[in-house]
């Protein structure tokens, strides 16, 4: 080599090509060239080496899914085109510059790759601290709609626990003893599995209430139960011997010695101090009687026996649960169990199905539901696995009422941009309770009778009053039978509620369109689902119920004692794909 010939000339750079959003498994590829020029026109020579990490593909079979591959280590294969020149690492090695530039590319491009793939990464994360054993799990139930029964009365439940006569009782225990049941209580640190999630069906009206199942017993057997955030007591009708009992979906429960509740329990304390005559310590069982706000009535005895949680992988979870074993139901409680077998209390109370839960480390004290708009039923949660992270409008859950209803308080509601008073001139504010177990929402006699002053409009633009349809109180005709409220929705303007201020900048607002006020009559007719409320809570509280909750998914916190709602179509929960089929039914 001449002495006076200059020194070759090296140039590198670095290529990173990142996978397409939608596909990150095809993995990144990084491409490095080097330009080499040894001698005047000597033509650059290019060199390059490209390194792919790629993610193993599902295999696909058109017989149904199959199980991915296993994770495979890509094989070396030996390119002879394509060699990693020396004056790479030359460069890397003599120019600290580029090395940096090399580095600092190299973090860009990491950093970006990152970005992209964050979702994955927060599944991961979701999955993992779903593994974590000292972390309550979440248990996701059906909704179910019930078959039709006569109209003989509207739906209200809000019961509440009443004095009894006991010397009426009747023996209630046959002198049978069944097989010692095993404790098999989750204990508070052992892992607890996701939730399930089953398709539904449902719907206000014809129907009247939305119910899910629960399995009790050893072996379990099936019994559908009206989902009720308003009553505190989960029961079943039971044979013990029956008084008054409804037909039912299932056979009764068959209670023995060894499953009722002695009075010493607590939770005999908690549903007896209520009552009238107070706790009874020296009886033998532990007996109460529910009075609900339609004049319908249950009495029975707490029982405690074996319940089953399906999870959403198949798996049970067993736990004792204290119920009611009810055996005495009068009123219009009867007509509702024609199809269902009791009540699901969800209420705050200590009895309630979370509050036992909660207590037994099994889960946090959350439960929540969502109702389709358009009928097909919706999903029940328990546990706090579910509550979205954003998208929710939170008000305070209060105290201060007598029984443990989820409750707070408006400040302003109006129809429209019409205002509707919450009471008398100096109320200034209205509690509000929102109850599952009531099918319809109800206002108090001042609010109710603004809105159906304001509702007058609706008579000059097409519909007119109908009296001779007793579906409801109010209810308009067209001139041809109305098929949807969709039909006739522009007739009518959306109710806000306002929490926490009259100001409507820094207000929580929960908005009800007219589908959440509305129903179809099978006249054809189009009725009001919000009714006078003065034979309630003495007309003091303003009550939604199940046609103002749909189309919602409503959550009540009683760790954080808050209420919350966000706008959903109801038809699965964001965390699940599919729908697993109703307990010992095939897929709808």
């Amino acid at each position: 080599m001449d002495s006076d010939e200059a020194p070759p000339q090296v140039k590198g750079f670095v290529i990173i090509t990142l996978p397409p959003p939608d596909n990150p498994s095809l993995g990144k590829t990084i491409t490095a060239f080097t330009i080499s020029t040894n001698t005047a026109g000597t033509i650059p020579q290019t060199q390059t080496q490209t390194q792919t990490r790629q993610q193993p593909q599902p295999h696909h079979n058109n017989n149904g899914p199959q199980d991915p591959l296993p994770p495979q280590q890509p094989e070396s294969v030996p390119n002879p085109q394509v060699h990693l020149p020396p004056t790479v690492s030359r460069t890397f090695t003599f120019n600290p510059r580029k090395l940096l530039a090399f580095l600092g590319i190299s973090l860009f491009a990491l950093v970006l790759y990152g970005s992209v793939s964050s979702p994955i990464v927060q599944d991961l994360r979701d999955s993992e601290d779903d593994d974590k054993d000292d972390k309550p799990g979440s248990f996701l139930f059906p909704l179910y709609r019930k078959w039709r029964t006569p109209q003989k009365g509207l739906e209200l439940k809000l019961g509440s626990f009443v004095d009894m006569d006991k010397g009426n009782l009747v023996s209630l225990i046959e002198d049978e003893v069944g097989d010692p049941k095993t404790n098999n209580l989750l204990a508070p640190n052992k892992k607890v599995d996701s939730s399930s999630i089953l398709p539904v069906r449902g719907n206000v009206y014809p129907d009247g209430l939305y119910y899910t199942y629960i399995l009790v017993g050893d072996p379990p057997k099936r019994y559908f139960l009206d989902v009720d955030t308003g009553s505190d007591l989960t029961w079943i009708q039971c044979d013990a011997p029956c008084i008054s009992c409804a037909k039912g979906a299932n056979a009764l429960y068959k209670p023995t010695k060894d499953n009722i509740l002695p009075s010493k329990d607590s939770l005999c304390m908690e549903v007896q101090r209520p009552q009238a005559g107070g706790y009874c310590q020296s009886c033998g069982q532990c007996d109460y009687e529910i009075q609900y706000a339609d004049q319908s009535s249950s009495v029975g005895v707490l029982a405690r026996d074996e319940l089953h949680l399906v999870m959403e992988n198949g798996s049970w979870t067993n736990l004792n649960l204290v119920f009611g074993c009810a055996y005495d139901q009068q009123g219009l409680l009867l007509s509702t169990l024609a199809k269902t077998d009791g009540i699901l209390g969800l209420s705050r109370s200590r009895v309630s199905l979370p509050s036992q839960l909660a207590r037994k480390g099994i889960i946090k004290n959350v439960v929540g539901h969502c109702l389709t708009i358009d009928g097909g039923g919706g999903y029940l949660f328990l546990g706090d696995n579910f509550v979205p992270q954003w998208g929710m409008a939170w008000v305070p859950m209060l105290s201060g009422l007598s029984m443990d209803f989820y409750h707070s308080e408006i400040m302003k509601m109006n129809y429209g941009s019409r205002s509707l008073r919450l009471g008398d001139p100096d109320s200034s504010v209205a509690p509000v309770i929102i109850d599952s177990g009531s099918s319809y929402t109800y206002f108090k006699p001042p609010t109710y009778s603004d809105l159906v002053a304001s509702l007058e409009e609706v008579s000059g633009l097409g519909l007119i009053r109908d009296t001779s349809d007793l579906t409801l109180p109010i209810c308009w005709k067209a001139e041809s039978p109305i098929r949807s409220v969709k039909d006739v929705k522009h007739f009518f303007k959306t109710l806000t509620l306002q929490f926490g201020s009259t100001w409507w900048i820094v207000s929580t607002k929960l908005q009800i369109p007219p589908e959440g006020y509305l129903i179809i009559s099978d006249k054809g007719n189009v009725c009001l689902g919000i009714l006078d409320g003065s034979k309630v809570h003495d007309g003091s509280t303003i009550i939604l119920g199940d046609i103002s909750l749909r189309g919602k998914l409503v959550i009540y916190d009683n760790v954080k004692h808050k209420i919350g709602w966000q706008p959903s179509d109801c038809i699965r929960s964001r965390k699940f794909k599919s729908f697993r089929p109703f307990w010992g039914e095939g897929t709808l």
